[in-house]
């Protein structure tokens, strides 16, 4: 029995001791251990440079694109060290998702979906490749949306709407977890919403990190949060518990505006 509890309760993604440095002086991210639990929304706080981005990137391994990059430390995804994935195996599990939506500029609304099977080199047949774009739309509450103008470009769409399309193309690929840097935080009130709405629904059937400056979300729509100061892991725990009780001093001062 004590077995099947611990398999029930290991995480999806095991961060252990990451260090991430832009130079040999300074970590932005310094011994960070987390484990990440599956089919939850975990949000990532905390004050401009305190290593939100960086830790977030490092999960599926951006940062190798940047060879004066260094990160230490193992990240576990299922059971497996990621550093055994080929970056491409890697990216497909983990997706992710930039501050700013960002479609293809060139490419149409269903060649944006499957952009990543395209860039790959991934030859699947004509029916997938319908099926994989109406499903992930569907997912993403885009498809009634978008169905009868598939061939237009994917900049047509409004702000949120083109969000909603990158978190799409995420998708596409089935990832186990999907990675999100402040996806919001260009969007007006409306779409921030329907994002918000989108990313609960999508918990049924991912694991969702989140970095956010907006604390309001992560109280709205994270079960899971992680404070960082200075590229430090000061507390992670249910969120609703750092937001009523929080533990530290230092994510009380933050929680509340005394941060200084």
């Amino acid at each position: 029995m004590s077995e099947l509890i611990k398999h029930i309760e290991a995480p999806v993604l095991d961060i252990k001791n990451l260090s991430v440095s832009y130079n040999k002086e300074k970590y932005a991210v310094a011994n960070v251990s987390a484990g990440i639990k599956k089919n939850r929304i975990t949000a990532i706080m905390g004050p401009s440079g305190c290593g939100k981005s960086t830790l977030l990137r490092a999960i599926n391994r951006m940062h190798s694109l940047y060879p004066n990059i260094e990160t230490k430390g193992q990240i576990d995804l299922n059971g497996k060290d990621t550093s055994t994935m080929s970056d491409i195996i890697l990216r497909r599990k983990i997706g992710m998702v930039f501050q700013r939506p960002n479609p293809f500029p060139t490419m149409s609304i269903y060649d944006n979906v499957i952009a990543g099977y395209k860039l790959n080199g991934i030859r699947i047949k004509k029916s997938e490749r319908d099926e994989i774009v109406e499903k992930s739309l569907r997912d993403v509450s885009l498809w009634d949306e978008v169905k009868d103008s598939l061939t237009n470009k994917g900049t047509f769409l409004s702000g949120g709407q083109q969000q909603r399309l990158c978190i799409a193309r995420a998708l596409a690929f089935l990832p186990d977890i999907i990675l999100l840097d402040e996806p919001t935080s260009a969007l007006d009130p409306i779409a921030t919403k329907k994002v918000e709405e989108l990313l609960i629904e999508l918990k049924e059937k991912y694991t969702i990190i989140l970095v956010t400056h907006n604390m309001a979300q992560a109280s709205r729509i994270s079960d899971y949060s992680m404070f960082m100061y200075l590229g430090e892991l000061i507390e992670y725990g249910k969120t609703k518990n750092m937001f009523i009780n929080p533990i530290n001093e230092k994510t009380e001062e933050y929680l509340t505006g005394k941060f200084s």
